[in-house]
């Protein structure tokens, strides 16, 4: 059974571009994954990292709010 966390997941995340150290906070979507995510600033495209569901669990400050509440994944 998968333990769901009684709190409200957080929705921003601060991501950090592997290619160039930049950082943008971004609104995380409830809904969705976000796989692809180009930077603001050397429009790297970034991508999850393997074993990752999405760009803010490998590059963001705060996981995914599926992630959050205790889910193995981002609904599609």
């Amino acid at each position: 059974m998968i333990k769901r966390s009684a709190t409200k997941p957080v929705l921003t995340s601060v991501l950090t571009c592997p290619e160039c150290g930049f950082e943008k906070q971004e609104i995380m979507p409830t809904d969705s994954c976000i796989y692809f995510y180009p930077c603001t600033n050397c429009q790297a495209l970034l991508k999850p990292k393997q074993g990752d569901c999405c760009v803010f669990c490998s590059y963001g400050t705060v996981a995914c709010p599926p992630k959050q509440l205790g889910d193995t994944c981002c609904s599609s």
